[in-house]
């Protein structure tokens, strides 16, 4: 090997390590890389976090769109479970009340009934009194909504007045078998009596109405608040209108005659809402008004109660006449009593017709000459 090669082969292991330790020198101090300020004026943008940004919003959105509707089924949910609930009970109410009402209608029959014997009275109305008490127990049974227990208790109070006033009638009538004096009998008779009067009140002041009210708060639509009215004329309850039925019942009881003079008649015809008194000998004009109707007078002509007088009214019209009926629950001798008819559709117009009023006759009337009357009238349009 020569000096040369020797000499080479010296420089390059010699001069390794200083390269290494030169490289190393070098990766110490050279600098790091960092962001560059954007320079004034130009230059693209820097690069932000948008669009996690928008999505994160985007979940938000749904979230909340989510709740919303949660929210609107939860109520629309609760809203048909309301509605359901109230109308549920108002048909358990309706029930109760239909089936008491329909004693209240065999109550007038009964004290109304010709030839009606004491014991026969008194049997009828314990019986009735019964079954008023097993419909009281079924409305005790009821569970009505939250917002309805006054007026749930409302109805029990009034369906008690009714038990508790036919079985007072029923005690009235056999004490006073043996008065002498009608007047003080029919005082004791109407003292009971009126507590089937106040249970009417009772249903509509502190139920019917109220319920009604709480339906309207609630927003309820479509449930009917039903009726229930025990005595179909409040002067069942008064000693005027019991006088004559003890007076029947005592006579009937002690041999007498029970079934007296027994007749009704036609006073009057007027047409409504002008008052015009129609007459059976002159042709009546009538202008037709939105609000036509008739009222019928009638009289009880005999010297004996009557109840349930039907009476109807007929508008002669081609091809179908117009026939309505009305009834007057309770009249007393010598008493007149009217009838109104409504809703009458559409007459004829411009030519002669007639208006027709009938009284049907009550049971043991035999004179029925003044129970019909027939007007001759012409309907016109107003202007």
């Amino acid at each position: 090997m020569s000096q040369y090669d020797d000499d080479l082969d010296f420089e390059f292991f010699d001069d390794e390590p200083d390269t290494q330790e030169a490289a190393s020198t070098q990766r110490r101090r050279m600098p790091l890389s960092r962001p560059q300020p954007r320079p004034p004026g130009g230059g693209p943008p820097r690069r932000t976090g948008v669009a996690p940004l928008l999505r994160l919003v985007g979940l938000i959105a749904f979230a909340i769109l989510i709740v919303v509707l949660l929210v609107f089924w939860i109520q629309s949910c609760q809203g048909s479970s309301k509605h359901s609930e109230f109308e549920s009970y108002m048909n358990d109410v309706s029930q109760t009340a239909s089936d008491s009402q329909a004693i209240g209608k065999e109550f007038a029959r009964l004290l109304t009934t010709p030839g009606l014997m004491e014991d026969d009275l008194e049997s009828r109305l314990n019986g009735l009194a019964q079954r008023q008490r097993q419909i009281v127990a079924r409305a005790e049974d009821l569970v009505p909504p939250g917002q309805l227990r006054n007026e749930q208790r409302a109805v029990v109070e009034a369906l008690q007045f009714r038990a508790s006033g036919l079985s007072g009638l029923e005690t009235a009538f056999r004490q006073t078998f043996d008065y002498q004096s009608g007047d003080e009998a029919s005082e004791l008779l109407s003292l009971q009596a009126q507590r089937l009067l106040a249970s009417d009140v009772v249903w509509d002041d502190l139920f019917k109405a109220p319920a009604k009210d709480a339906l309207q708060d609630e927003g309820i639509t479509g449930v009917a608040v039903p009726d229930s009215t025990f005595l179909a004329s409040p002067d069942l309850a008064s000693a005027g209108a019991l006088k004559p039925i003890w007076e029947r019942i005592q006579g009937a009881a002690h041999g007498g005659t029970p079934t007296g003079l027994h007749g009704t008649g036609i006073e009057l015809t007027k047409a409504l809402p002008s008052g015009t008194e129609l007459s059976q000998d002159t042709e009546t004009t009538i202008t037709v008004t939105p609000d036509l109707a008739f009222e019928v007078s009638i009289k009880d002509t005999g010297d004996s109660q009557e109840v349930e007088v039907q009476v109807n009214l007929t508008i002669q019209k081609t091809p179908t006449s117009i026939v309505k009926t009305e009834t007057i629950p309770l009249i007393n001798p010598g008493e007149t009593k009217t009838v109104t008819f409504r809703d009458l559709g559409q007459p004829p117009f411009g030519q002669r017709t007639s208006v027709k009023v009938d009284v049907k006759p009550v049971p043991g009337e035999s004179s029925t000459a003044n129970n019909t009357a027939e007007y001759p009238v012409i309907f016109s349009l107003g202007t």
